[in-house]
């Protein structure tokens, strides 16, 4: 394999200007004559804090700065042409593009749903209490800036196995939500987290 040359272009106080993408775009002749490979690029989809979002509060994947949803139509590094563009003029420029990509949680639902869920020990999530309870959860998600635009799912509390913060009792910590996924043990790479 040839010799690879990666640079982070992005970094977690970058300004929330929606500049990122063009900055990009303007510097990537040069990254390729410095010797420059790949270039890793931030979460280009809408977060949960819309423009102020760094990206790993994951809200929409499928808006990459088109959609008015969470107070802002652009992200913070730009908006979908500016994105577009800055992965084109990469790619001409013989630069690999590697983005960064959350899949494994969400935030910022759109509506609140009742749920049942079992208080879990945070310093040992196998400490799972038998009881259940009832209570409510932000866990609908229907990206109604979107209005099903790419995709029509809509993610409800059926999607997730566990939150951290219920209302209905108003409570944070670690809660495994009892749905068709069953209210047993978390999945292997959840249950291991543990404070040593």
């Amino acid at each position: 394999m040839a010799p690879r040359t990666l640079l982070q272009f992005f970094h977690w106080y970058y300004p929330a200007d929606g500049s990122l993408w063009n900055e990009v775009a303007k510097a990537s002749c040069d990254l390729a004559a410095m010797g420059v490979t790949d270039v890793w690029l931030p979460p280009a989809y809408k977060g949960a804090s819309g423009q102020q979002s760094v990206g790993y509060d994951s809200y929409d994947l499928f808006d990459l700065g088109e959609f008015d949803q969470k107070g802002a139509i652009a992200t913070r590094y730009g908006d979908r042409t500016g994105f577009e563009g800055a992965t084109k003029a990469l790619r001409d420029a013989g630069i690999g593009v590697i983005l960064d990509v959350v899949f494994n949680h969400k935030i910022g639902a759109d509506e609140i749903e009742p749920v049942r869920v079992r208080r879990t020990n945070p310093d040992d999530r196998n400490q799972i209490e038998d009881e259940a309870f009832e209570a409510h959860a932000w866990t609908r998600f229907t990206f109604l800036g979107r209005q099903g635009q790419y995709s029509e799912f809509v993610w409800d509390s059926r999607c997730f196995t566990g939150v951290d913060h219920v209302e209905q009792p108003d409570e944070d910590g670690v809660f495994r939500l009892v749905n068709e996924y069953g209210d047993g043990e978390w999945h292997d790479e959840v249950d291991g987290e543990r404070q040593l």
